[in-house]
């Protein structure tokens, strides 16, 4: 091969970094997770058993929450959680808009509407003065996401839901084993809620928690995973009794045996998965930290993220390629690139509702320059090597 083959980017007839495609995310399943999962198949429960307050048990100790309530998925989650709030029609919920839709659905589902506050133009953490600038006599609760895996400055939010008597939900979908000033994330709001999708700390194939120290929050949190109905069967068989009623319209947001089962395998697994999505991080931010047409997100001093996700900036100005362009030619030289997020009111349901451009002028502008690189654990150092590299000769090719 050539040098003149090697520098020529593959999206113009080059040579690709690698000959695979290196996913932006991915599970990582050892056959301990195998054997937890095939137990509860040849056991007695596969829902409703066991497993589930097994799990809930252990969550709940690793994050030191007093109560976890587990259920199908993040999404499940939120919701959970914004019926558990209260939220229902005339309330408000402050936001932010550089997250999955679900974070803001939640609110609608319970009839609410969403309020999307600003980001910080560094980090892209929800703004604690534009949350401010947004609280109004309809506001209920504010629901703040850890954005790539570093929580929010929860002592302002902590402060600023005092102060107006509104509850604080976290949306810790990305923080799973991070922490604020040495405080773990599943402690410092009155909800915190966590997704165990396959791309997540750890997975369940599809699963949420929600912890919380409030025991009447968990009180309706299971009911409501359980289709609002206020006794589980084991109550019912331990009172020798048939008889259950439905106090509230819940779901059926039940997590079975089976995902609860490699849910505490991949538990013990935690602190190492955390452990090198920071490594890989640190690569990136060593090999990055002098180039002029990209630049990491910044990181808090009395934060440690987790790092669900390794976003950067472009500096458009220092290149002469698009967000598209540049993102294009990463995925030909088989770089799994991805974006995290489309501004949730920039989606057409949300247009639908009344919703336009121009409510968060930092998210938005974000948007147009972040880029979502690999990180999961099972990345080697060659593929953080490749990635580094795909990087480097993409924004060589496209410098000014």
């Amino acid at each position: 091969m050539s040098l003149d083959d090697k520098n020529t980017l593959a999206v113009e007839g080059g040579s690709p970094v690698r000959n695979t495609l290196l996913p932006y995310g991915h599970q990582c399943i050892d056959e301990d997770d195998i054997k937890a999962v095939v137990d509860v198949l040849r056991s007695d429960w596969l829902t409703t058993g066991p497993k589930v307050a097994e799990f809930e048990k252990r969550f709940a100790e690793m994050v030191g929450a007093k109560y976890a309530v587990a259920v199908n998925s993040g999404t499940a989650a939120l919701h959970a959680a914004a019926f558990a709030a209260g939220i229902g029609p005339g309330d408000e919920v402050i936001t932010t808009p550089m997250t999955f839709a679900a974070s803001a659905n939640c609110v609608l589902y319970c009839g609410g509407r969403p309020v999307f506050g600003d980001v910080e133009a560094d980090t892209l953490l929800l703004d604690p003065s534009s949350v401010e600038s947004k609280v109004s006599p309809k506001t209920k609760a504010i629901i703040a996401v850890d954005y790539a895996g570093q929580p929010c400055d929860y002592d302002a939010l902590k402060k600023l839901s005092d102060e107006h008597g509104l509850i604080l939900i976290a949306d810790a979908c990305h923080a799973l084993g991070a922490t604020y000033k040495n405080r773990k994330v599943g402690t410092l709001a009155d909800m915190t809620v966590f997704s165990f999708h396959p791309v997540k700390h750890i997975t369940t194939g599809e699963g949420g928690m929600v912890v919380t120290d409030n025991p009447d929050f968990a009180v309706k949190l299971r009911a409501f995973r359980n289709h609002g109905i206020t006794a589980d069967h084991r109550q019912r068989e331990a009172d020798g009794s048939w008889f259950y009623e439905m106090a509230e319209l819940g779901y059926n947001y039940r997590l079975p045996d089976i995902n609860c089962a490699l849910g505490l395998s991949q538990l013990k697994k935690l602190d190492k998965f955390v452990a090198r999505r920071r490594q890989i991080a640190a690569l990136y931010d060593s090999a990055f930290a002098d180039m002029p047409a990209l630049f990491p997100l910044a990181q808090r001093d009395d934060r440690k993220s987790s790092y669900h996700l390794y976003v950067v900036r472009l500096n458009l100005s220092k290149l002469n390629a698009s967000r598209q362009q540049v993102f294009g030619a990463l995925r030909a030289e088989n770089i799994g690139v991805n974006v995290h997020y489309i501004p949730v009111y920039w989606h057409p349901y949300y247009n639908k509702l009344g919703y336009g451009k121009g409510l968060c002028p930092v998210a938005e502008k974000a948007y147009e320059e972040i880029v979502t690189l690999p990180l999961f654990p099972a990345m080697s150092d060659r593929d953080a090597e490749d990635v580094i590299k795909a990087v480097k000769k993409v924004l060589s090719a496209y410098a000014e």
